[in-house]
């Protein structure tokens, strides 16, 4: 069975609208220094969520309030995290800074262009920067990691910052292509 791409009600919805309501849940349980093994259950949980939804939508029909609301709770629940990290004092603010500018500008490309009637699905680099930024956080949260071998979140995190302005710019050259290519057309 596929969805009308403007449904709104959907599983793949009901799933990201979920991992945006947990998402407090998930910042409040982020420790300090030392990790915390309820954080990366909830964050281990909250990151497959992802993949869920996806299925769902591949399998039922992506529809326009899917591909905003999709990448909207990626945005939210790793900027959050990563804002509470930079706040607990693991995270250092410069790269969250970075991901966080890059993210606000695609946001609103996305929102901007969907008021136009185009959907602005995530590319194959986009993925990569998420699954960086959700292993940043997740070892950040992990105790194991988390004190003990803070190399593999601050390594990682400054690979999801390269892979965040990579895919960032990727998306403002592919917009500015589309825009040329518009113009060309005769009407």
């Amino acid at each position: 069975m596929s969805n009308d791409p403007s449904a709104i009600a959907t599983w793949a919805n009901l799933v990201t609208v979920t991992r945006l309501l947990v998402s407090p849940v998930m910042f409040a349980a982020i420790d300090d220094h030392k990790g915390s093994w309820f954080a990366t259950g909830l964050w281990f949980v909250l990151c497959v969520s992802d993949l869920v939804d996806g299925s769902l939508a591949r399998r039922h029909g992506v529809t326009r309030s899917g591909a905003f609301l999709d990448p909207l709770a990626d945005k939210v629940l790793v900027l959050g995290a990563m804002f509470t990290l930079v706040q607990r004092d693991v995270f250092w603010i410069l790269p969250v800074l970075l991901i966080a500018v890059r993210e606000l500008v695609i946001q609103l490309y996305r929102t901007f262009v969907g008021a136009k009637g185009v959907s602005v699905p995530a590319t194959r680099m986009a993925k990569y920067k998420t699954f960086a930024q959700q292993c940043a956080v997740g070892f950040a949260v992990l105790p194991l990691t988390a004190s003990r071998a803070t190399w593999t979140w601050q390594v990682t995190l400054w690979i999801s910052v390269g892979l965040t302005v990579l895919s960032g710019a990727d998306y403002l050259v592919k917009a500015q292509r589309a825009k040329r290519s518009a113009a060309v057309i005769p009407a």
